[in-house]
């Protein structure tokens, strides 16, 4: 395999640039002074950014686009073998890395770096994680899968040893890395297209831990059932988080504020660490922080810095995103939920703030997660007074016909909610401004561009 060096700068080509975890890499290669260009099917805000910043991007993917000068490409899962760049490089024999490759390549030069999986939430924990090292003037880099307000984007580079990074399962991506500390927030059903069932995504998390650095550790989630079987056999520390009192760290008098910001102490082997406050919504973001606060004092960080980093940070983009107030006077929030769990967590932080009714647009992602979810989704949304279902994002994915937005609607009315398939975006934005009013709570809600009807009713 292509080995990156710091130290001898070359020319990497990204086939798929625009993609936010594709860009960051990109970003925190440029400033390292490598030559970054790359391609993308359509331009962005992303690209178009990277542009201003130097790099030399192609719109389109041909053959042409591969020049002599060349020396890795990196490329990542939606890359198809009858792609005309693919094929060129192929032809050409060029040395390639996934993405997934490259990124624990990077992770590999800092002696601190942490990788946060799990299912759910691994995008805000990473938000609190570089919190708090920017709290305590640890000068991070950081490559986070949203765009994140304190960090101006999506990629921050640092002039230190701390790393902070995602670490996504789909594919057994994260499989590439060796970090110094490894988070396991939660184990859930999710990437059935891939996975096929639950064990194997236990076992996925389970290599993920194996691959921690010996003289490094594992942050797990202690309240899961299938804690055990992913922490067996590890050589490394292992510290425990959760509500149980057999954890290493636990939450307790857990509360909300009028706006669904978690207040909480937390235990840490009988003692009390002392009285956390999050600037995020949720009891599960309270369970996040729990085990960034675990990295954190593992870290040497102490616990006021801890506190001051959790206290500031931000969500990232479209983690209940307030994004303002329509004509009539509704409230609109977005939210990146995808998944029956997430929407549940999402939900019911909406529920406990809301002053009158609760609207979801919902764009359900993927054709192989809303089959496998169909009764989850349904349980999941009928929390609320009213929904409003747009076509099924496909993102890579193909309609074999087998399901739609329509089967949630179903279920939803079966349940007695009041649920509606609108499939367009225009559709959803009519009917909300027709039916809603002043002090409603609407949350538009899916990984895909459902975000845009909101910003819609905003601007109204």
């Amino acid at each position: 395999m292509y080995q990156i060096d710091f130290n001898k700068p070359c020319h990497v080509y990204f086939m798929g640039i625009g993609g936010i975890s594709m860009s960051g890499l990109a970003e925190i290669l440029m400033k390292e002074h490598f030559t970054v260009s790359g391609s993308d099917m359509k331009e962005s805000d992303i690209t178009k950014m990277l542009s201003q910043g130097g790099c030399s991007i192609k719109i389109g993917q041909v053959k042409e686009n591969i020049s002599d000068d060349i020396d890795v490409v990196v490329y990542t899962a939606a890359i198809r073998e009858d792609n005309e760049e693919y094929k060129e490089v192929k032809r050409r024999g060029l040395p390639m890395l996934s993405r997934a490759q490259l990124l624990g390549q990077i992770m590999a030069f800092y002696k601190y770096s942490v990788a946060v999986a799990g299912t759910h939430g691994k995008t805000t924990t990473t938000a609190m994680m570089t919190s708090i090292l920017m709290q305590a003037e640890k000068d991070p880099t950081v490559s986070i899968g949203g765009m994140l307000e304190q960090i101006g984007g999506n990629i921050r580079v640092g002039s230190s040893d701390y790393f902070v990074t995602e670490a996504c399962e789909y594919t057994n991506s994260y499989h590439s890395f060796e970090p110094f500390i490894s988070i396991i927030l939660n184990i859930d059903n999710d990437h059935l297209d891939f996975f096929k069932n639950l064990d194997n995504i236990i076992e996925s998390f389970r290599v993920f831990a194996t691959k921690t650095k010996k003289n490094g550790t594992v942050i797990i989630n202690g309240d899961m059932d299938c804690v055990d079987k992913v922490i067996s056999g590890l050589d490394c520390r292992v510290i425990k988080f959760g509500k149980k009192d057999t954890n290493d760290l636990v939450m307790k008098e857990f509360t909300l504020d009028e706006v669904g910001r978690p207040v909480f102490t937390v235990e840490a082997e009988g003692k009390i660490l002392g009285t956390f406050k999050l600037n995020v919504t949720g009891e599960h973001n309270a369970m996040n922080a729990l085990a960034v606060i675990a990295a954190s004092m593992e870290l040497g960080i102490p616990v006021e810095s801890i506190k001051e980093g959790l206290a500031v940070c931000k969500s990232a983009g479209r983690r209940f995103e307030y994004k303002g107030v329509t004509e009539k006077g509704a409230i609109v929030i977005d939210d990146y939920a995808h998944h029956p769990t997430e929407i549940a967590a999402t939900l019911k932080v909406a529920s406990e703030i809301k002053k009158k009714d609760l609207w979801v647009a919902f764009q359900p992602h993927t054709y192989s997660r809303t089959k496998a979810h169909l009764e989850h989704f349904a349980e999941a949304l009928s929390v609320a007074d009213h929904v409003l279902l747009a076509d099924i994002y496909a993102a890579r994915e193909k309609d074999d016909g087998t399901v739609s937005s329509r089967d949630i609607e179903k279920l939803l009315k079966e349940k007695g909610c009041d649920a509606i398939y609108l499939g367009d975006f225009l559709s959803i934005e009519e009917y909300f401004s027709k039916k809603s009013k002043e002090n409603d709570l609407l949350i538009t809600m899916g990984a895909g561009n459902i975000d845009s009807v909101g910003v819609s009713l905003v601007k109204k």
